[in-house]
């Protein structure tokens, strides 16, 4: 496919400005202060098959509103002591899948926790956490992007973000884990989730984004020609007097904002040829980030993004951030 973005040189001159509400700070503290009234509640039950290797747990806790969500954690069967541990979510439409297909991290020697995001699961890999939503969230686009984006309260990301912190508390509280050694990984929505944790959660050792959705939602929707960018566009095509109330939400939800607070060093990806999540929504979250930072680039990809080639630079990247 042809290129649709800008050119290389220009996406590494490419920083726009960065638009968060007045009260991001104080929304993101109220959000995570009423998560926290709700016992973590964390449960492993071990999980039978035909895996010799790893053990495998069956995770569930309490999410945001103390909604249970569901996830795996995989663990190397031979271990001496606590693990690192590889914190991961899905792409959009993704859930865990099934145990069998979450080896990668733990063949490396990492503990691996994957979590379902909420409500999806059913479209390219299997799930099994459900959304329930408040009451009177508002008409939405078919999709999860647009899901109560009229109200930063009610909007679903708000949802999904405070899960995956509590996912990280949930690998802390586990004894074969590390607490001080935790990592948010993912691709796509999953990268834009591990991303949305490095302003979150402050004490992570590393954030491993690859090809992250949830970044300058502004220009994704007015460029990306596949993927779900294009249910924002749609949306506000159907409701034109909609587009500065839902901006304002989604500012407090974009990666550019939250990756402007992260304290851990980071490796990010991008593919110049993704139509999904143009390279450049990419780049403006990469030079908004501000701790230490690298870039992959993969210049005839699309929205697979490097895959395997990918898969040996973020172990490397890990592997020096945990010090093994």
């Amino acid at each position: 496919m042809p290129l649709s973005d800008l050119s290389l040189d220009e996406l590494e001159q490419y920083r726009p400005a960065r638009v968060e509400p007045a009260d991001f700070d104080a929304f993101w503290a109220r959000t995570l202060a009423e998560a926290d009234a709700h016992p973590l509640d964390a449960t492993f039950a071990p999980e039978a098959g035909p895996l010799t290797q790893v053990e495998v747990f069956d995770v569930s806790f309490a999410g945001y509103g103390g909604q249970r969500v569901h996830g795996w954690l995989v663990l190397p069967t031979h271990r001496d002591e606590p693990l690192p541990c590889v914190v991961e979510f899905p792409g959009y439409g993704g859930g865990r899948g099934l145990p069998h297909e979450q080896l990668l991290y733990a063949a490396a020697g990492f503990a691996h926790l994957v979590m379902d995001v909420r409500g999806q699961g059913s479209t390219w890999r299997s799930g099994a956490t459900g959304d329930d939503a408040p009451a009177g969230s508002g008409p939405n686009h078919p999709g999860f992007l647009t899901r109560g984006i009229t109200d930063p309260d009610r909007y679903y990301y708000r949802r999904v973000f405070v899960d995956a912190v509590r996912a990280v508390a949930t690998a802390r509280s586990h004894p074969a884990v590390d607490p001080t050694r935790i990592a948010s990984v993912g691709t796509s929505q999953g990268g834009g989730i591990a991303l949305a944790l490095s302003g979150l959660v402050p004490d992570l050792v590393a954030v491993s984004a690859d090809l992250p959705f949830l970044c300058q939602f502004r220009r994704g929707a007015e460029i990306a020609s596949t993927g779900p960018y294009g249910e924002l566009a749609r949306y506000l095509a159907a409701h034109r007097d909609h587009s500065d109330q839902v901006f304002r939400t989604l500012g407090y939800f974009d990666g550019l904002n939250l990756g402007a607070r992260a304290t851990a060093p980071a490796l990010f990806s991008a593919a110049l040829m993704d139509t999904t999540c143009p390279p450049s929504t990419v780049f403006a979250a990469y030079h908004h980030y501000a701790a230490d930072k690298r870039i992959e680039v993969y210049p005839f990809n699309g929205h697979e993004g490097g895959e395997a080639f990918h898969e040996v630079v973020g172990l490397t990247f890990l592997r020096d951030a945990f010090g093994v």
